[in-house]
């Protein structure tokens, strides 16, 4: 799809050439900034009750007089904030959709400014786009080709440096999303690393992917134990981004790969267990913030850690009771095995120490107990680091992919107590999501960490069942944040 902005006049709007036009409304709408016949339009709309100004709500009119695009649609905001645009826009898209339109011009209530053309790429591509690689009767590729965004002279550089991060983000959000979509037969471990190699063809990206017997080597018993149940094999994917100078200490993500999550031997309920093929979320996050970065070139430095495997139930599987040694050499007593993506995580934690981090962010589909906690619109941030965690919060608020605090109070670590091992992988039901990242915490006294706990967050269940590719927004945003 082509983004595009047009430096345009008040009084020009209604002259736009374009399939469709579609305006953004909020507040008093005398006080929208249009031209005669769009304000004509309008209010006569709202008169005549065709047009409630709920967030929501949107007006079709086919060729109203006086305006050159035989296609209008009025969509009202809640208020003029970025967050509020992308909403109505995506409204406003679902009305033409059914049409074919090719062209949609859009026009911002207030000044459209970089948020709000990022907010437009988000919600057009989101709006756009369809799963097809396992399903032939899929619809054929959308229509919509080109989504201008009209602004004022004064908002043009503005406005072109956010449509161009939004399309960076947006292709690394629908990399992750068709990544995570597909399902446990075609997203194998040996799929993730092979998407990782593709990456490596563009600017300033390198892999490696280590095998088992590489692993094995470095000592990463408790992701091997995880893998040792399955029939695929596994891999650990480390990939660099080299933006700035060798000596500048990078940012490293750590991505949870597990690409089919049946629990293992502590086996999941069969309802909805199909939903476990997105458990490899953080590593499609991780995917798509490098192709994000990849667009944008952002002068700092970037490793990625993908811990890659199934979690499946076999006669070499690792069972309760069980005791495996980490990579960090600390020891950990198996109680659930179900609660694996700390163990294939905690050795990826260790083995970012080499690359001596400014920081180290873990990306994972963790636990049920922070969709329990937050639900599904905010992402759970668990650092014991004020200012990481600050960085974190405000890139989610920026990227309009938010994220909230938890605690990390020391108390939580009781609950992993073990009599045969270093510590347990689980605690009781209370506070599991604290305790997770407790668990997580012991590897990473080396550094600056923070852990994001996306179970809520990475995909949508029902009818609009999917990926939502988050958080590659919040991700490629504290990324670009760490440019000096």
């Amino acid at each position: 799809m082509d983004f595009r902005s047009l430096i345009t006049t008040t009084d020009k709007l209604s002259k736009t050439a374009a399939d469709a036009l579609l305006v953004v409304v909020a507040g008093d709408p005398k006080k929208q900034v249009l031209d005669a016949p769009l304000k004509t339009a309008l209010l006569d709309a709202i008169a005549a009750g065709d047009l409630t100004l709920k967030p929501g709500r949107t007006l079709y009119l086919h060729r109203p007089a006086g305006i050159k695009s035989a296609r209008v649609v009025f969509a009202a905001a809640a208020d003029e904030s970025a967050k509020a645009f992308r909403s109505a826009v995506g409204a406003g898209l679902g009305e033409l959709k059914p049409k074919g339109v090719k062209h949609v011009a859009v026009i911002a209530a207030g000044t459209a400014e970089a948020a709000h053309a990022e907010a437009l790429v988000a919600a057009a591509t989101d709006a756009t786009y369809v799963y097809r690689h396992t399903k032939p009767s899929a619809p054929t590729a959308p229509a919509l080709q080109t989504v201008t965004l009209l602004a004022g002279k004064a908002a043009g550089k503005s406005v072109q440096a956010g449509l161009a991060r939004g399309e960076a983000i947006a292709a690394g959000v629908t990399l992750a999303r068709e990544c995570a979509n597909r399902p446990g037969n075609h997203c194998t471990p040996s799929f993730l690393a092979a998407e990782a190699k593709k990456l490596a063809r563009l600017p300033r990206i390198k892999v490696e992917v280590l095998e088992r017997k590489d692993c094995d080597k470095l000592g990463m018993g408790s992701f091997l134990a995880v893998a040792q149940g399955s029939d695929e094999p596994p891999k650990f994917i480390v990939l660099r981004y080299d933006g700035d100078a060798k000596a500048s200490a990078p940012v490293v993500l750590v991505g949870k790969g597990i690409t089919f999550d049946t629990g293992g031997i502590s086996i999941k309920p069969a309802g909805e267990m199909d939903e476990m093929k997105f458990d490899m979320g953080g590593a499609a996050s991780v995917l798509g913030s490098f192709q994000a970065l990849a667009r944008l070139q952002p002068r700092l430095n970037v490793v990625g850690l993908i811990p890659t495997c199934e979690n499946m139930p076999s006669g070499r599987a690792v069972k309760p009771g069980d005791v495996v040694t980490s990579m960090s050499g600390q020891t950990i007593e198996v109680l659930n095995t179900d609660a694996e993506g700390r163990l294939i995580l905690c050795d990826a934690l260790t083995y970012a120490e080499r690359f001596k981090p400014s920081a180290v962010v873990d990306i994972a589909t963790l636990t049920g107990a922070c969709v329990i906690a937050l639900g599904h619109h905010r992402t759970g941030l668990f650092s014991a680091d004020d200012s990481l965690a600050q960085g974190l919060l405000a890139a989610g608020d920026a990227g309009l992919d938010p994220a909230w605090r938890m605690p990390l109070d020391d108390e939580y670590e009781e609950a992993l107590k073990s009599n045969f091992a270093d510590m347990g992988n689980v605690g009781g039901r209370a506070g599991g999501a604290i305790t997770a990242a407790m668990f997580l915490k012991k590897f990473t006294a080396k550094y600056r960490w923070a852990h994001l706990d996306i179970a809520g967050t990475a995909w949508k269940s029902g009818a609009a069942k999917g990926s939502t590719g988050r958080p590659v927004p919040l991700l490629t945003h504290f990324l670009l944040s760490q440019v000096r």
